[in-house]
């Protein structure tokens, strides 16, 4: 029997959800979400990167579902949301809107928070009109807008041609994965990670991001290499929180100095020393105090989803698995 796609005990194994349920999005393509904590909490949806599963939110969604009613959505064709026939940046605006007009009632807002390709997402959608009604601050972790093979440092080359297409090469191979080994985990700590990372946090990653199909994985690297979100930049107005690790290979520091910059309304920059791309897994106390400390913005008009009133939820005929503690 294969071992499951996340760890199953530790702060990195995925709390039970309150409530599931499907998201339809514009093409008809459907999102596994799940919603922890109580109705009536302040609002987080979190939305998570490539190759990886709302099991890689772990450690914030335990922590933050104590006071929060926290949201977190599988990617499309990742976790257990089906693969999709239509990839990119539109789809990621898609799937992100049809999550938040799922989940959250109108006039209702939250925090929307996103890792690597998950704040791609935000940026993407940041100028959809149902972003701005739901959205009330942002996090962009770990995350760029634009240049990330010709600027990624997993290929430990001079910038130019050569590293950039050994790069391409590399992030948009086709070949699985295969099983988490010993060696398969070096070589994703290496590629992922600080070398500070515990080896908790090095098996989960693994775990999560071999489960990722093989094929998914292509269609999405594709994308990433081809993106340019820049000009999306001057859209997303809501106060916006930027985190990166000094040590990522994947999207680099400079990523985030230059979202920071760009932004505008960036609420602050936090450069983690020695960490990785994995910044939720490698250092989930800073990504949890950083997503409370955006709660401060959700203040203002809302229209909470009152638990006696059916027709207070949002799009009542999704589908929906309830579950109790």
């Amino acid at each position: 029997m294969s071992r499951p796609a996340y760890v199953t005990s530790g702060r990195y194994a995925p709390p039970a959800a309150r409530r599931e349920l499907v998201a339809v999005s514009a093409d008809g393509a459907r999102l596994h979400v799940e919603e922890h904590g109580e109705e009536g909490a302040p609002a987080v949806v979190l939305a998570h990167g490539w190759t990886c599963s709302t099991a890689f939110w772990a450690a914030q969604i335990r922590e933050l579902a104590k006071d929060h009613r926290v949201i977190a959505y599988d990617q499309r064709g990742h976790g257990r949301s089906p693969a999709a026939s239509r990839y990119g940046t539109d789809a990621l605006a898609d799937d992100l809107v049809a999550v938040l007009g799922s989940t959250l009632a109108a006039g209702e807002r939250a925090v929307v928070a996103g890792h690597s390709m998950g704040g791609m997402t935000v940026m993407a959608a940041a100028g959809r009109p149902e972003f701005a009604q739901h959205a009330a601050a942002a996090l962009l972790c770990s995350t760029g807008s634009a240049r990330l093979v010709s600027e990624a440092l997993v290929v430990p080359l001079r910038p130019g041609r050569v590293r950039t297409r050994i790069t391409g090469a590399v992030l948009g191979a086709r070949a699985p994965l295969g099983p988490v080994t010993p060696v398969a985990k070096r070589v994703l700590k290496y590629a992922t990670m600080g070398p500070g990372s515990a080896p908790d946090e090095v098996e989960a990653c693994a775990r999560i991001v071999h489960a990722c199909p093989t094929g998914v994985r292509y269609a999405w690297s594709e994308v990433l290499a081809g993106l340019d979100l820049e000009a999306n930049l001057a859209a997303l107005t809501v106060p916006t929180a930027v985190i990166g690790g000094t040590n990522d290979r994947l999207t680099p520091i400079v990523h985030a100095r230059g979202l920071a910059a760009a932004l505008p309304h960036c609420v602050g920059l936090t450069e983690l020393t020695g960490m990785g791309h994995m910044t939720p897994i490698e250092a989930p106390e800073a990504v949890t105090n950083a997503v409370r400390e955006l709660t401060a913005h959700l203040a203002g008009p809302t229209n909470p989803i009152d638990p006696t009133n059916p027709t207070s939820r949002p799009n009542p005929t999704n589908e929906l698995k309830e579950k109790t503690p």
